[in-house]
């Protein structure tokens, strides 16, 4: 995979513009001036936690002899379902909150940027042996992309509105889907040519 299809694939999975309303609802009770303050520590966590699942998902996948075909199929999967839901959602997300409580990790950090879908992914690109510097480098680009939309969040939302957050959000889960569908017959070429 090239250095801006990983960098786009982490990115849409961070969801960044979902997540713009719900970062807004968690700290609409806290002063105004504590927010970009707590959206950057929060990002800076969410960063070291995928390197921590990037450098150690090849060793839990090879300790689990799972096999390159398997985890991009199962990618596929994972990317496909998580894109459907984005284009078709069952129901507006609802992250429990207590108002007025500072958030700590929980729910901005985890999981709302580095989520499920985020760290399965960085674990099935170490597994897939892409050069570490190419990993590490769409890690931080699909950070820095996501962080500049969350701290701008509340100019975001007033400049798109729900409409177009929404809208957004759909392009968001079609484009995972393509990245999914691609990925899944990535999976499955070798085995449909094996001798």
């Amino acid at each position: 995979m090239t250095l801006f299809s990983l960098s786009l694939s982490l990115f849409l999975l961070m969801d960044s513009i979902g997540n713009v309303p719900i970062f807004l609802s968690v700290l609409k009770e806290i002063d105004p001036q504590r927010h970009r303050y707590i959206i950057a520590r929060e990002l800076i966590i969410a960063l070291f936690i995928i390197f921590g699942f990037y450098f150690l998902g090849d060793f839990l996948l090879s300790i689990l002899k799972i096999s390159q075909h398997a985890v991009l199929i199962s990618g596929g999967i994972i990317l496909f379902t998580i894109g459907i839901n984005l284009v078709f959602p069952r129901k507006e997300k609802n992250i429990e909150w207590n108002a007025g409580q500072e958030p700590f990790l929980v729910p901005l950090a985890v999981p709302l940027v580095s989520g499920p879908a985020v760290l399965a992914a960085v674990m099935l690109y170490a597994h897939q042996k892409i050069p570490i510097w190419r990993c590490l480098s769409a890690i931080l680009i699909a950070w820095v992309a996501t962080a500049i939309i969350l701290l701008s969040s509340i100019h975001l939302k007033r400049f798109l509105g729900e409409r177009g957050l929404i809208a957004c959000e759909r392009f968001t889960g079609l484009l995972l889907i393509m990245i999914a569908v691609q990925m899944f017959l990535n999976g499955l070429e070798p085995i449909i040519h094996a001798p």
